[in-house]
């Protein structure tokens, strides 16, 4: 059975905070000497970049996916261990995807929100039982846990919604997390 294999989804920009970037660099470190494969968006710039950087780095083993579109924008990062071109979007989220055992997700904006969203909706109506983690850093994602438990006061959720997600306030919490998650 091969290591598992974490789907990271982040920013493909660095954030205005440097924690962001530590946490990026941490994460990936941490997938590296756990053994565990980096899944992820194939992109050079931002956290994407310094995750897979940092993976590398530490000996790690990397899969980006990324659609021919975001070639030159992100920077498609070729040394991968493995790296995948999509026509698209909807085939690039579906391949990372496919190709994790647990999702982790750092702070980033609209396309890590899209990503974040997919997965959850997917768990709530039982297409998956992966396990989701927010990376809190900082507080970032806190909105968005206010968020998911505004939804769920206002009825347009159950409340297992929130047993889905796990908040984590740092990398070796993650760590500490994604061990039990995986055993």
């Amino acid at each position: 059975m091969p290591p598992p294999s974490i789907c990271v989804y982040c920013g493909a920009h660095s954030g205005t905070n440097p924690a962001f970037s530590d946490a990026a660099d941490a994460m990936g470190t941490l997938l590296a000497d756990q053994g565990w494969r980096l899944v992820y968006g194939a992109g050079d710039v931002g956290l994407m970049g310094r995750v897979a950087r940092a993976a590398q780095g530490a000996g790690g083993q990397t899969f980006g996916v990324i659609p021919v579109h975001l070639m030159n924008m992100e920077v498609g990062k070729r040394d991968l261990s493995q790296f995948v071109v999509t026509e698209n979007m909807h085939e690039r989220k579906k391949v990372m995807f496919m190709n994790s055992d647990a999702i982790v997700v750092l702070p980033g904006g609209a396309g890590s929100l899209d990503e974040f969203f997919e997965v959850l909706t997917w768990r709530q109506i039982g297409l998956h039982q992966k396990p989701i983690f927010l990376l809190n850093v900082e507080g970032y994602w806190q909105p968005l846990v206010a968020l998911l438990d505004h939804v769920i006061a206002q009825g347009f959720a159950k409340p297992s919604l929130r047993d889905y997600v796990h908040v984590v306030g740092d990398v070796p919490a993650l760590g500490t997390a994604l061990r039990a998650a995986l055993s």
